[in-house]
């Protein structure tokens, strides 16, 4: 039996693969891929597609996942440390560029109605791709990466609200006060269903779920939800994207929310391609070639306009010229949400059929100047700033880079932290010593126990899978500065080592295994360290039966640091060669960097310098810096006094280091 839609899931993704292996090398994201692999298979080009209805189906699906991925990701918390930048950033760039576009489009001879629904086109921002960008560049966690993610959160707010009043724009209403009073009951009733669905039933039933530790049936609970949600407010007359974009609000708060966005996301990236897919086909090839030139004017004059309207959303905000420019450069774009909610002005007949093809033009362009405008714009800043210009212009912009941000907008996120893979007794016991030293820390495990033992505990801890990229990224991964695995699935420990090391080479990644045929492999994945049980266990033992033998406490010590700080190459030949040659001077064989804190009992080293102090002569060690107060002394050499309250690297022999230790400890 012949499936006409299988036919042309083949041709159009198969397509899409070839476009987008040739956009990854010119490093232009993947969406772009999909609506151009739609314009080629679409009716006006070579019309590969037969079950174009069907098609459209699977895109409705991808709306659906990509509305409950926005509304899982906007953290209420997140929100309100970010208000500022949200509430009165977002509003005035989208309000910015719908009264200005409206004016406009109504004085080139639009109806009102259709005006104010064009402005609320170009007010939308990509935030697929400009958030992509900005993660792979590091910038978000930037002031114009902070802007931006702020402004696009706002973005992805308002858009539910612009799909429910589209209707009632486009006169589907006789009494539009009645329609609107329909609309607000039915937004209480079923704001008091999700309410109870929140509060009582949704958490109950996930905890029920976890329990069962069963991946199949979380996916499947998640998956289920979703549709349910969206089900339940498209029978009360709303939208499916509306209760998919609900149900994420739902999961937001909840314990299990990155675990679930994990899960779902696969499925989003395969339904998304088919809505880019379907708007692709709907692009009018023989209507481009023949306004060409008047797409690119208007192309020109949107992206104009944007920067115009988000430049003065940041100087309200206060933000030095720098920050105005890049941010300018971020967001110029019209974005997905925008192709969304352009669906619904046409299925309301408020959009004619030539200004929705000059609208899918510009949108399809603008989205394809972002990736090279974004990696262009520390250059253009730098000469735009740097361009000659009148005095009182350039005194108002020295003016500007004075103004400090807020303390609000200041905030950084988790950096050169230790993330915890696995809340175990080997887990507990690092977290409790990452606390008592002030060291930064978040864990992570997806055993339901060992989850609500550490919320218990008010421990910093995530639920999920750390096998999953995604989950690595909610951990900030790759600003991270030591990892622990220390769980007991040798298959995940591999996996999760392989990923981290797609994200960061800087890492120092230390393993727990059971077994001693479990090193050498983890080592080849990336591993910096890795310590087995079997061998702590041997350690141990010889430990108490040197004991009884007599042997003296400080050479028993000697010779555990010996067999550690030689990665226990006296118990195992399997570690000949270092994972990581470019590192290799990181893995000196019998030597360590350690710090020492000098407190008011070292009498032996304070107030005499380096020399005096016997720690080159006697020890053998070397002082490769010293901290003082909140500055780094490097410059050191024999004259240099060690003070109290000074911290000093110091690198040699592990037993020198010890000794010296022993000896400022009395």
């Amino acid at each position: 039996m012949e499936i006409p839609i299988l036919q042309d899931i083949v041709i159009i993704l198969g397509l899409s693969i070839l476009i987008i292996l040739l956009f990854q090398k010119m490093k232009v994201p993947s969406l772009l891929g999909f609506l151009l692999a739609g314009i080629i298979a679409g009716p006006y080009a070579f019309n590969l597609i037969s079950s174009q209805h069907e098609v459209e189906l699977l895109s409705e699906i991808g709306i659906i996942f990509l509305l409950f991925i926005i509304g899982i990701e906007l953290s209420l918390k997140e929100l309100i440390t970010m208000k500022r930048t949200v509430l009165l950033g977002g509003s005035l760039q989208v309000g910015g560029t719908i009264v200005i576009t409206a004016t406009l489009a109504y004085f080139m001879g639009l109806p009102l109605n259709t005006a104010v629904f064009v402005g609320f086109l170009f007010s939308l921002s990509s935030t697929a791709i400009v958030l992509k960008i900005l993660q792979e560049k590091g910038e978000i966690s930037a002031p114009h990466g902070r802007i931006s993610l702020g402004v696009l959160i706002f973005q992805d707010i308002i858009v539910v609200p612009m799909m429910l009043f589209t209707p009632l724009m486009a006169g589907a209403s006789d009494n539009i006060l009645e329609t609107v009073g329909i609309l607000i009951l039915k937004f209480l009733i079923l704001g008091v269903v999700i309410y109870l669905l929140a509060r009582y039933i949704v958490p109950k039933v996930f905890s029920m779920v976890v329990k069962t530790k069963s991946r199949e049936l979380f996916i499947l609970t998640v998956v289920v939800f979703i549709f349910a949600i969206a089900w339940l407010t498209s029978s009360a007359g709303l939208s499916l994207a509306l209760g998919a974009f609900f149900a994420g609000l739902i999961i937001s708060e909840s314990e299990y929310s990155h675990q679930a966005t994990a899960n779902v996301l696969p499925f989003r990236e395969i339904f998304i391609s088919f809505f880019f897919i379907s708007v692709g086909t709907l692009l009018n090839l023989n209507f481009f070639i023949e306004n060409i030139t008047y797409i690119v004017l208007f192309v020109i004059g949107v992206v104009l306009l944007k920067m115009i309207v988000i430049a003065g959303t940041v100087l309200v905000l206060k933000y030095p010229p720098r920050t105005v420019f890049m941010t300018m450069f971020s967001l110029f774009q019209v974005g997905e949400f925008s192709l969304l909610l352009s669906g619904v002005g046409v299925d309301n007949n408020l959009i004619p059929d030539n200004i929705y093809q000059y609208f899918l033009a510009i949108s399809i362009i603008s989205m394809g100047l972002t990736p090279f405008l974004i990696t262009a714009s520390p250059k253009i800043t730098y000469f735009l700033l740097k361009a000659p210009m009148p005095a009182p212009v350039r005194r108002r912009l020295d003016h500007l880079k004075k103004i400090s941000v807020t303390e609000e907008e200041s905030k950084k996120p988790l950096e050169d932290h230790l993330i915890i893979v696995g809340y175990g007794i080997n887990g507990e016991n690092i977290s409790k010593a990452a606390k008592n030293a002030e060291i930064p820390y978040l864990i992570v495990d997806i055993d339901p126990d060992a989850f609500h033992k550490a919320k218990q505990k008010e421990e910093p801890i995530i639920y999920g899978d750390a096998t999953n990229p995604l989950i690595l990224k909610h951990l900030r991964i790759h600003e991270a500065r030591v990892v622990v695995i220390a769980i007991s699935d040798p298959g995940a420990t591999k996996k999760i080592i392989s990923n981290i090391r797609s994200f960061t080479n800087a890492a120092f990644i230390i393993v727990r295994t059971r077994y001693v045929r479990e090193i050498e492999e983890n080592l080849k994945l990336g591993a910096d360290e890795v310590i087995p049980e079997e061998f702590e266990t041997s350690i141990e033992i010889f430990t108490r039966v040197l004991k009884k033998y007599l042997v003296p406490y400080n050479e028993i010590q000697d010779f555990i640091n010996n067999i550690r700080s030689s990665d226990y190459e006296m118990l195992t030949s399997l570690k000949e060669k270092p994972h990581r040659p470019f590192l290799q001077h990181l893995h000196i064989p019998n030597k360590e960097i350690v710090t020492i804190s000098v407190q008011q009992n070292n009498r032996s080293i304070v107030g005499k310098s380096i020399q005096e102090s016997g720690i080159g002569k006697r020890f053998h060690l070397t002082i490769l810096t010293i901290k003082r107060d909140t500055h780094y002394l490097t410059e050191i050499g024999p004259d240099t006094v060690i003070e109290q309250g000074d911290l000093l690297y110091i690198f040699g022999h592990p037993q020198n280091i010890y000794k010296l230790n022993k000896e400022l400890s009395y």
